[in-house]
């Protein structure tokens, strides 16, 4: 192919994809027609404005608060200890090494805050719309979240036995972690006891 012709800068590529994305409105637009779909009704003031509400109060919730101190002092604990040594020394009888454990913390440091967002956004939806699947929503997010925290503590376990001179902010953050987990399990008593068809073999680290 010409070089040109790849050239995402050139004229002919972007009004050859404007035609294409126009073609696909007008195609969105019949099949709207088609299956009384309105798109219009997306995009109102009012729709607008109760997302960016819902999206406030579940930001301002005492769980998503916690989760998002929680990634602070992740990020707190980590740009303090640069360039400290991580020995590759394992801990207890699975073997567990303080590289994998630390990996462990990092993976789920945003994934818990994501998760427990989630959660309450879907139990306001639950309690807004009366809904059993929304509901599920909910306690499924929750259970992901509560699962990666066990495992996150477990991690920091790890780390904490691994040096002493990590001990008291290593506590301090399982402490942390901890009463996170507990605030979610209270938020959202069902969420341990939650199964879906599947849900026991969803890999967290996939």
């Amino acid at each position: 192919m010409d070089p040109e012709t790849r050239d995402i800068r050139n004229k002919a590529f972007w009004r050859e994809l404007s035609e294409i994305l126009a073609e696909t409105l007008e195609l969105l637009k019949e099949a709207g027609k088609k299956w009384g779909i309105d798109p219009k009704a997306f995009e109102s003031a009012s729709d607008i404005e109760s997302v960016r509400t819902k999206d406030e109060a579940a930001e301002n919730h005492v769980v998503c608060r916690a989760a998002g101190a929680y990634v602070g002092l992740v990020e707190d604990w980590v740009k303090g200890r640069e360039g400290l040594p991580f020995e590759a020394a394992s801990v207890g009888g699975e073997g567990v090494d303080i590289e994998e454990a630390f990996e462990v913390i990092q993976w789920y440091q945003y994934f818990i805050a994501a998760k427990v967002a989630r959660a309450v956004r879907g139990r306001m939806e639950e309690e807004e719309e009366k809904d059993d699947e929304l509901a599920s929503d909910s306690d499924g997010s929750a259970k992901i979240a509560l699962i990666a925290m066990d495992r996150s503590i477990g991690a920091w376990a790890v780390i904490l036995h691994h040096n002493s001179l990590y001990a008291e902010s290593v506590l301090e953050i399982i402490s942390f972690l901890d009463r996170l987990r507990q605030a979610v399990e209270e938020t959202f008593p069902s969420a341990r006891s939650f199964i879906r068809p599947g849900f026991n073999r969803i890999d967290l680290n996939g």
